[in-house]
């Protein structure tokens, strides 16, 4: 629906013409029911061309999707390898923390390197995109996540698109939104363990453009520890509106939505973060499979 637009220049804060009536047309057909980002998935292993046309029509308006297909109808590792094929995501990301096909498992781990890690306990993981911390030539453009077992209490996903975040920054001030883009916005420090480093630093912009599509891109966490922001009056400020944008609870624009067996989001690396949970060992520990990738949804 988007396609008839142009695209140069639409993001740059100073440049109307074209960002204008994108912003409109985007705003009008954004869907504010839940229900409205689902599709039903009858085979994960081969989703039909309806079922793939009605998800590429939510993803073009909002840049991501839910789905259910029944549970248990395929291992959840097929399913991610199936849906990732389906979708365009055919270069994944081989992180340190993924299996050797490019998958990973997110569960708890009460120990080895992944125990080090957030997203492998049980504690809340804030507002962030993937991979804000990758090199350029490994920036994640798309990422998946697939529901095998839910925690018993908790462990609620929180979504939004990144170009609504971008155009409600922008609607505040232009100046929030400019500021941003400043390619030394956001620096994550090196990653060290056992006295070696796993991760250089990384500096770079908050949002950014891609020169090939013209697409939106974000890089951006809320964690407060181990986040060097630049500086600057304008960044400060442009920070402190986005976290109030994102943790706004009456905001139309967060989908929020506990994964269950058989469910899943896939997406053009929006912004999420996932409230904390219990479990119940009799009911076997919370999983869900991820696949992180250099592509977009096709």
């Amino acid at each position: 629906m988007f396609s008839g637009l142009p695209t140069k220049d639409r993001f740059a804060p100073a440049e109307q013409a074209a960002y204008r009536p994108w912003r409109d047309l985007k705003m009008s057909y954004y869907p504010t029911i839940k229900e409205d980002f689902f599709v039903d998935i009858s085979d994960l292993s081969q989703p039909t061309e309806q079922e793939r046309l009605k998800a590429i029509s939510i993803v073009q308006r909002t840049n991501f999707f839910l789905y259910r297909t029944p549970a248990n109808s395929l291992p959840g590792r097929e399913a991610a390898r199936c849906l990732a094929r389906s979708f365009g995501f055919h270069r994944l990301d081989s992180n340190p923390m993924a299996d050797e096909d490019g998958l990973t498992q997110v569960a708890v781990r009460d120990a080895g390197a992944k125990a080090r890690y957030i997203p492998y306990t049980d504690r809340p993981i804030q507002w962030h995109t993937d991979g804000y911390y990758n090199a350029p030539e490994r920036q994640i453009r798309g990422f998946l996540l697939h529901c095998e077992r839910c925690a018993a209490e908790g462990g609620e996903s929180l979504l939004m698109d990144h170009e609504v975040a971008y155009i409600l920054l922008r609607e505040q001030d232009p100046a929030l939104a400019a500021a941003l883009f400043h390619p030394e916005a956001m620096t994550v420090p090196a990653n060290e363990a056992d006295g070696q480093e796993v991760r250089a630093i990384r500096t770079g912009p908050v949002f950014s453009v891609d020169s090939a599509t013209g697409a939106l891109h974000m890089r951006y966490t809320a964690r407060t520890r181990s986040i060097s922001w630049r500086d600057d009056p304008d960044i400060q400020r442009a920070t402190e509106a986005l976290r109030r944008i994102l943790d706004d609870p009456a905001s139309p624009y967060v989908v929020r939505h506990r994964l269950e067996p058989g469910e899943g989001v896939v997406c053009n690396n929006v912004l999420h973060g996932r409230t904390g949970f219990h479990e119940d060992p009799a009911l076997g520990r919370r999983l869900v499979w991820r696949a992180r990738s250099y592509d977009r949804i096709a």
